[in-house]
Parts: structure tokens; sequence; C-alpha cells
């Protein structure tokens, strides 16, 4: 069974018609949400038209994801590469980013979601750090799904994190070397007491995972779509659900 979250009949009824089985759900999933710059370039638009296309996904996913009872959606918003990108397109995607935590506040709160984020917080506006701050505050009581947004976010650049708070940890003397295990590692990680993701979604039919949660994505089920990010919607989503119910995991064991 893959999911542990009891679910209510409202949510059983909708589990249903999406033609998903509630033990054969993801407890948690995670995005690479790509293809905003080419779905805008297929139709001739700027790009900042498909990043606002995409806010709209974005909307209509995490409702889908608070309707089917998932315990945790993690979107990768803006990776640490991303800041090799020209300054007017950054500078878009931090008003756009500003814009969304201001606008999606009520509907968060309604919705009963716990807002979190991961990725270093050094090179953001303040104004950013500050509505993050406030989403963060104000849901931390919320019982709901978690909705963490990667901000500013590499896999490796997360490891090289932990690597040294675990090694200052030694230093200072309060961690034996050879007591370090991977829950320790775990542990020092921007996702301490978050689930690993079940299953990853990537758009825009990219065969990669491109420095997204390296470590927690071990064992999860990978699911690719030929459509960019803008263009996801609840059809699809649900097929993605359907397929990773469809699998076996094995976690490197064998079947039976």
């Amino acid at each position: 069974m893959t999911h542990g979250v009891q679910f209510d009949a409202a949510t059983l009824a909708r589990l249903a018609a999406a033609g998903l089985e509630p033990a054969r759900t993801p407890r948690h999933v995670a995005i690479i949400m790509d293809g905003n710059g080419r779905w805008a370039n297929q139709r001739g638009l700027p790009r900042i038209q498909g990043h606002l296309q995409g806010v709209q996904s974005v909307r209509g996913t995490v409702e889908e994801g608070c309707r089917l009872g998932l315990e945790q959606l993690t979107l990768y918003c803006l990776s640490v590469e991303n800041w090799k990108r020209p300054r007017a397109e950054l500078d878009f995607l931090m008003t756009l980013l500003h814009k969304y935590l201001l606008d999606e506040r009520a509907e968060i709160m309604e919705q009963n979601i716990r807002f979190t984020t991961i990725g270093r917080r050094e090179g953001l506006p303040d104004e950013v750090l500050r509505e993050m701050d406030e989403n963060i505050r104000i849901t931390q009581g919320n019982a709901g799904m978690v909705l963490c947004l990667a901000i500013n976010y590499g896999g490796r650049t997360e490891l090289v994190d932990a690597v040294r708070t675990l090694a200052a940890q030694v230093r200072a003397g309060r961690l034996d070397p050879e007591a370090i295990d991977e829950e320790t590692v775990s542990g020092a990680l921007y996702t301490a007491g978050m689930p690993d993701p079940d299953l990853l979604i990537r758009t825009a039919g990219e065969l990669r995972v491109s420095n997204y949660l390296l470590w927690q994505i071990s064992y999860a089920e990978l699911w690719v779509t030929d459509k960019c990010w803008p263009d996801f919607d609840r059809a699809t989503f649900h097929q993605a659900l359907r397929d990773f119910g469809a699998r076996e995991r094995r976690f490197g064991g064998l079947k039976g």
C-alpha cells in the first residue's frame, strides 16, 4: 500500500471518478514544470506569456492535488542554474513569484494547505522572501496537503549544504563520523522530515532529472509527457497517477 492517509468519502468518490485506487495513489508527487518558453515560442508569443500561462497550470494542479488527497506536492519553480537566463526574464519571474505568493494566500488557507519551500535564500529579492515566510507562518497549523516550492534549488547544492552541516557537527564533536547513515544524511537535507517522492512528473518531453531532488528520487517512478507545462491539465495529471498505480514497485527486491 502506497498511501497511509485515510480518505474521506468525498475524496474517495473523486479518486474513483478519476479511475484511481486509493491504495495505489502516491503520497508525494514532485513535478519538473518544463516548457513554458517553448509553449510561447510555438505560438509566436514572448516567453513571459508562457510563464503567465504556466501559473494557471500550477493553480489547477495544486487544486487537483488537494481534491485527490495527496500528502505532498513539490514543484520545481526556479533552479540554481536558472540564474543564467536573461536579466529581464529573471526579474519577471521574481515579480510573478511575488504575485503568486500574495494572490494564492487566501486559496491556500481555504484549502487547508501547509506551504513550505526548499532551496537557498541567497539571491532572492527581499519582498519574495517576506511573502514566502508569511505563507509558511500562517499555514504552519494547517493539516491538508503540503505544497512545497523548490525555489533557487539544486540537488547538488542541497547535498553540498548537507555535507557542510554534517562536517560542522563532526568538527564540533556532536557527531561521530561512523554514526553517519542514510537517515543522518536525509535529516541534513532541505527536505528533512518530508516523505520521498513516489512519483516524479516531467513535462515537455525531456528525459532527464535536471538536478532535482537527486537523493530523494532514488526509488521514485518517473513519468514524462510531451505536453509543455502550460498545457498540463487535470486529465494529464490523472493519466500520470493512473500509470503510477499500474506499476509494480519493488524497491530493489523481487516480485512475489
